[in-house]
């Protein structure tokens, strides 16, 4: 009986000293998104872990990531703005992590680049104009 209680003192220890582990801003959750300078910093820290590096996707393990590489939904600049700030199927939304700038420019990165050649480009303005609306209902 001893031993099992020392057992368990020295692992309740160990859970109070040992490190704490800590996510980078970069995979947070919640919060402010780093400084990224533009839509190639956003796309890299943000969007290719499942995009991946040349935006063609990926499958497996039961998970679908849609390629961004020659898609023709990114034809229309509203679509990829309303799904990076407002989530798609399993892809969480970034409204409230990155600002409009950010969006902005990674939408605008994407729609140039992957064999993309959409040359309408969005402003931060465009982008402000499609954040998700919060209605309070009164009593």
């Amino acid at each position: 009986m001893r031993s099992v209680f020392l057992l368990l003192a020295g692992l309740a220890a160990g859970a109070f000293l040992a490190p704490q582990a800590r996510a980078d801003s970069a995979s947070a959750v919640v919060g402010k998104m780093q400084p990224l300078k533009d839509g190639a910093d956003v796309y890299k820290h943000v969007c290719q872990s499942c995009h991946m590096p040349d935006a063609k996707g990926a499958e497996g393990a039961g998970a679908r990531f849609p390629a961004l590489a020659g898609n023709a939904k990114l034809a229309s600049a509203d679509y990829p703005v309303y799904v990076v700030l407002n989530g798609f199927g399993g892809m969480p939304w970034f409204s409230g992590m990155l600002t409009d700038q950010q969006v902005a420019d990674v939408v605008n990165y994407i729609r140039t680049h992957f064999g993309n050649h959409y040359t309408d480009m969005v402003k931060p303005s465009d982008v402000a104009a499609q954040h998700p609306t919060i209605s309070s209902e009164e009593d």
